[in-house]
């Protein structure tokens, strides 16, 4: 069983940044991936950004390239989600997931979620 904690969240103007964090507690990520979706009100919630915790391939959701960093400490089993440039319309719950295996962007094939951290932005 994985335990996830996402912190980082927060309002902060638009073009600003954040910097969210999971962190995994009752076992490792390795063998694991890890990702971010997000859920705005009234929209179903979409897949953001993930990394495979081996070897540390990455893959971002078209509306995140460019702008979104994933990254990882292996040390601190901890993922971070580095966002620039933010926008009024990535106000959103942002969720961490994590998965055995391969990167999957459905949020059906997701093994473990955290709570969820908002991010709001203003105009």
């Amino acid at each position: 069983q994985v335990q996830l904690e996402e912190s980082g969240g927060g309002l902060v103007q638009a073009g600003g940044s954040l910097r969210l964090s999971c962190a995994a507690s009752g076992r490792s990520f390795s063998g694991h991936s890890v990702g971010w979706f997000r859920e705005a009100p009234g929209k179903a919630r979409e897949f953001v950004a993930a990394v495979r915790w081996s070897g540390g391939s990455t893959y971002y959701a078209d509306s995140a390239k460019g702008r979104f960093t994933m990254s990882k400490d292996n040390a601190k089993n901890t993922v971070y989600l580095q966002m620039n440039s933010l926008k009024p319309d990535d106000t959103a719950v942002y969720y961490c997931a994590a998965r055995w295996g391969i990167i999957q962007t459905s949020s059906n094939l997701q093994d473990y979620w955290g709570q969820g951290t908002q991010v709001t932005v203003s105009s």
